[in-house]
């Protein structure tokens, strides 16, 4: 498994998808399978490292000349039976060997504004590659494979598997080191939450513009998540849009501990994001008990399946009463949140990594009725 997005600047989303996955997978390999990451040439290659997983593997180029030569076509296979690319960093396809690349969504295509352009163009270019030569792609959700055969179609099959809660977040935490957590993290005692990258894209301008209306709720903005690209500043935008500055407290990359702590303190998790391919934040709120108020992005519909209160991207007035009707209908709240928690039961990273096995197995089956030497 490519486990190169543990060590960019910025994991997101996707790092812990990459994180997650290696471990589930090395917990479910099938008898005779074996789990190994691969890296690109790095300094300190320490943050790939994940429990119970073999490697990293440190291959022998750097990161920009592997991505470059990948996108180019250069046949540097990995090692392994099976390549499992949990982005579009990918290698190209070798004979008698598989690869399976996951697609988180069609952003590219459908925002490529929220990128830069040059990210834009090589998530095209190689997503493209993806759905023309890979063994598969897996999706996290329906909407992102609808809009795949949109935006990319191809001869590869295309799986539809969802991401799942990390255990550290749903398991028990001791009461004293909750409280201890908070303080140190200065926390209100009632807050909205945001957890994600600090990117255009997360639409974070909204929420700031939505809670410093009249109709918002006048509670504080807690925001979780690194810097991305695009320099929101969101202290600046605060103050734009007249939101006092006592109101929002910027935590940063957390830990997933902390996270677990911030979380389940939190009145509401604010996703207002313009466009998303799973809405990982969400699913993680469900599963807390957490009431959620999202856009009406299409995956983050599909991920909440009604127990959200859905707004329409961009809509500062309507992400304010959405955010309202929270706090003022307790009883429906308390209907969303139940449902909330039995929709996400239903998402593990358990079940991920063995949807994940069964398509490698198939494609390595399929390789040698073909007849295919491996090597």
């Amino acid at each position: 498994m490519v486990a190169e997005q543990l060590l960019a600047d910025v994991p997101g989303g996707t790092g812990r998808y990459t994180r997650e996955l290696l471990a589930a997978l090395v917990s479910d390999a099938p008898e005779g399978w074996s789990v190994r990451s691969v890296v690109a040439r790095h300094a300190d290659v320490e943050r790939a490292k994940v429990p119970g997983v073999a490697g990293p593997r440190v291959l022998p180029v750097p990161r920009r000349l592997l991505a470059a030569g990948w996108q180019r076509g250069v046949r540097y296979w990995p090692g392994g039976d099976s390549v499992h690319a949990p982005t579009p960093l990918a290698p190209p396809p070798r004979a008698g060997r598989g690869v399976v690349v996951t697609v988180h969504d069609t952003v590219p295509w459908t925002h490529p504004e929220t990128l830069t352009a040059h990210g834009a163009a090589w998530h095209r270019q190689m997503i493209a590659r993806a759905t023309a030569r890979a063994g598969a792609v897996v999706v996290p959700t329906e909407t992102v494979a609808v809009e795949l055969s949109e935006h990319a179609p191809g001869p590869a099959p295309v799986r539809v598997i969802g991401h799942g809660v990390p255990s550290v977040l749903t398991g028990a935490l001791d009461a004293g080191e909750q409280r201890r957590i908070a303080r140190r993290l200065e926390l209100p005692d009632r807050y909205v939450l945001a957890v994600g990258t600090v990117e255009p894209r997360k639409g974070l301008d909204v929420l700031l513009a939505a809670l410093a209306m009249p109709e918002a709720p006048e509670l504080p903005l807690v925001v979780v998540g690194p810097r991305g690209w695009g320099e929101v500043e969101l202290a600046a935008l605060a103050g734009k849009h007249g939101l006092p500055a006592e109101r929002l407290h910027v935590l940063g990359a957390l830990p997933d501990r902390e996270l677990a702590v911030v979380l389940r303190g939190a009145s509401m998790l604010a996703a207002p994001s313009l466009a998303e391919g799973f809405g990982l934040p969400v699913l993680e709120a469900m599963a807390l008990g957490v009431p959620v108020v999202h856009s009406d992005a299409p995956a983050l519909v599909e991920v909440a399946g009604g127990h959200g209160v859905e707004v329409p991207a961009g809509d500062p007035a309507t992400l304010a009463a959405g955010l309202r009707s929270v706090l003022e209908a307790p009883e429906r709240t308390a209907e969303r949140v139940r449902a909330g928690r039995h929709r996400a039961a239903d998402f593990t990273w358990r079940a991920a990594a063995e949807s994940v096995w069964q398509l490698h197995s198939e494609l390595y089956q399929a390789s040698v009725n073909s007849g295919i030497p491996r090597g």
